[in-house]
């Protein structure tokens, strides 16, 4: 009998025991390429009231554009950052920038100062962009970045006097765009399914901000594109500080007209010089923080894309199309 044999009689015979020969441990398993790790939940934070704003935020008044992608949103902030008072960096993705506790004593540290994680990402967003502002030497800082319309609620938390600009496009236009920029890596229908959902996400950030009252801007009506809406003059500077919205397409078509509007709402004066952007700065383009392509390099606004017509509209796109007031 083996030795193997002979112990584990032993070792029944004395404690009802015997010994197995352990089963081989199972290789671990590559990270498949590519896999993002599981969606961090929100911190907890708190919203300043009024009276904490002078200790808690450096920054007063912030605005925010709010747009899908490929909707014109570098444009606008070229447009803006050509004002002597309003600066408007690249992308600044702040949404991205977290803060976690080194221990348990730190966390138990920070909650004794009434503040959470999410409150101290807070503070950590309202620094970065505070620096940039007073770095530019201008009064006011407009922010762009796409994906700030998924935190829409938070941003409006953190900084509760923040103004929205939002900017629409047509749909199609957006979706043709956005596959265009890289037909290699995204169908048609690929870029639309991906687009749309920065378009319900502003959507949701509009409706939330306008509250059913309408806002200011985008008045009128254009044609086979319907009526605008957003007839009243909601927002100005009480509750969250205000709203306006504007689209690509009259943008482009009638640049100073539209600029006027919008530096109405923000308070400052309409400077025509903005409207030749590229004399004041070429520097602010900046590949994957934006637009950087030929046409936004030539410094001066272009005329946009022709409007698609009725039939060129896909299923997936046609509720957004009607909701923005593209089609009847």
């Amino acid at each position: 009998m083996s030795l193997m044999g002979n112990l584990n009689r032993a070792l029944s015979a004395t404690t009802g025991l015997q010994v197995r020969r352990a089963a081989p441990a199972a290789p671990p398993q590559p990270n498949k390429a590519g896999a993002k790790p599981g969606k961090r939940p929100t911190p907890v934070y708190r919203c300043p009231a009024p009276g904490d704003l002078a200790t808690d935020r450096l920054l007063r008044r912030p605005v925010f554009i709010m747009s899908p992608v490929r909707s014109g949103s570098t444009l606008l902030r070229m447009l803006l950052n050509a004002h002597p008072r309003l600066h408007s960096p690249h992308e600044l993705h702040i949404r991205r920038l977290e803060v976690d506790f080194g221990s348990r004593l730190s966390q138990r540290a920070m909650s004794a100062l009434d503040l959470e994680r999410g409150d101290l990402e807070h503070l950590l967003w309202d620094r970065v962009m505070h620096r940039e502002l007073v770095r530019s030497g201008k009064d006011v800082l407009v922010e762009k970045t796409p994906s700030n319309a998924f935190v829409h609620r938070r941003i409006r938390d953190c900084w509760p006097d923040a103004r929205f600009v939002f900017l629409l496009r047509h749909p199609v236009s957006i979706a043709r765009s956005w596959h265009e920029g890289d037909p290699d890596k995204r169908t048609f229908d690929e870029a639309a399914a991906d687009a749309l959902r920065y378009m319900k996400a502003v959507d949701n950030a509009r409706n939330a901000a306008t509250d059913g009252h309408g806002d200011h801007g985008d008045t009128g009506s254009h044609g086979g594109r319907g009526s605008h809406g957003d007839t009243g003059n909601h927002g100005g500077h009480g509750g969250h500080g205000g709203h306006y919205t504007l689209r690509y397409e009259d943008l482009t078509a009638d640049a100073g007209k539209e600029m006027r509007g919008l530096c109405a709402f923000l308070d400052v004066d309409f400077e025509p010089s903005m409207l030749d952007y590229g004399r004041r700065d070429d520097t602010q383009v900046v590949k994957g923080l934006g637009d950087w392509r030929d046409k936004i390099r030539t410094g001066q606004v272009q005329s946009g894309r022709a409007l698609p017509a009725e039939d060129e509209i896909p299923e997936l796109l046609r509720p957004m199309c009607a909701a923005w007031g593209y089609t009847s």
